[in-house]
């Protein structure tokens, strides 16, 4: 198949990466020309809509900042272009109705990257839970962001282009897994706060999502922490409970054994070494003409969630689906 990508900076980059190895690589677009000079062997386009309408790839790539993923994911459905979306599909609840709506009648395929569900962890609970009831699921996530970090990008601690802060980029892979395996609330009470970087971005750096209908899924997320901790999760069953950490699961204190995969932790350690496993998944699943599971509907999911958080501020709120 011949693959596209748009944006090739930090996350686009692992994603050439992985794409080059397997020889689908066909065109890149980034509308910054020195980050394109890498890419001398393949076409080369500064302008996304130029490059699918000229290369007209198989699938497309999107890996530009969050506020551009809708009307990309939409542009490339119209034409019938299979999509694979980088984290979060969309940051409003307009732009979750434009993609859906286009998913819906596009002859094409949409997948979203939510790679963590890919991790041999989580494989084992997901499958663990399958004949389950769970009756809550909690999960920790303390990681250390600065200044810097949001200095390398002007989108970065935006709410008009990053759509929030922790909740949105660095906790929502968290958050879906807790939904993946619990359910989804149809109501939550949620705070959002910022307790490091108030001089430094406009967005929250801390929050707190509690799910008060449906599923009982409890997050507490900060980016202020003096040092990237690892991902606690627990999920307590009506017989059990299940304590997962990077690389162990523990059922009632015992250790479980894992199913060993291949997959290689590329780029950042904290994107894990879920994305070759997805990406290899999400084009098989094209090839073999089946649905994949992480589609648009599934993807926006955790979405949803976040945006009731931000709507919420300390009050019971509804979680609106697509």
């Amino acid at each position: 198949m011949r693959s596209a990508v748009i944006g090739v900076g930090v996350i686009g980059s692992l994603h050439t990466h992985i794409l080059s190895e397997r020889k689908t690589l066909c065109a890149v677009c980034d509308i910054d020309g020195e980050k394109l000079k890498k890419y001398a062997d393949i076409p080369t386009f500064t302008d996304y809509k130029v490059m699918l309408d000229e290369v007209r790839p198989d699938v497309v790539h999107i890996c530009t900042p969050h506020y551009l993923h809708a009307e990309m994911v939409v542009y490339a459905l119209d034409k019938g272009i299979n999509v694979l979306c980088e984290k979060p599909l969309c940051i409003s609840i307009e732009q979750m109705k434009r993609i859906l709506d286009a998913e819906e009648k596009s002859s094409a395929r949409l997948g979203v990257c939510l790679q963590n569900r890919y991790n041999k962890e989580s494989v084992f609970v997901k499958e663990y839970l399958s004949d389950k009831k769970v009756v809550s699921a909690v999960a920790h996530m303390a990681w250390h962001r600065t200044k810097e970090y949001y200095a390398s990008g002007d989108w970065r601690g935006k709410k008009a282009t990053e759509g929030g802060g922790v909740l949105i980029n660095q906790a929502l892979h968290t958050l879906d897994l807790l939904q993946y395996f619990a359910g989804s609330p149809s109501h939550i009470v949620s705070n959002v706060c910022n307790l490091t970087l108030k001089d430094d971005i406009e967005v929250e750096d801390t929050a707190v999502i509690q799910g008060t209908k449906g599923a009982g899924i409890t997050l507490f997320a900060t980016n202020g922490a003096a040092y990237d901790m690892p991902v606690v999760m627990s999920v307590k069953t009506k017989t059990d409970i299940i304590h997962i950490l990077p690389g162990h699961v523990y059922v009632n204190g015992t250790e479980q054994p894992l199913e060993e995969t291949y997959a290689r932790v590329l780029g950042k350690e904290c994107y894990g070494s879920g994305h070759e496993l997805l990406i290899d998944d999400y084009y098989k699943c094209l090839q073999e003409n089946r649905p994949f599971e992480i589609n648009g509907r599934e993807g926006s999911k955790v979405v949803s969630i976040i945006l009731a958080a931000y709507k919420s501020g300390g009050e019971e709120t509804e979680v609106v689906y697509g």
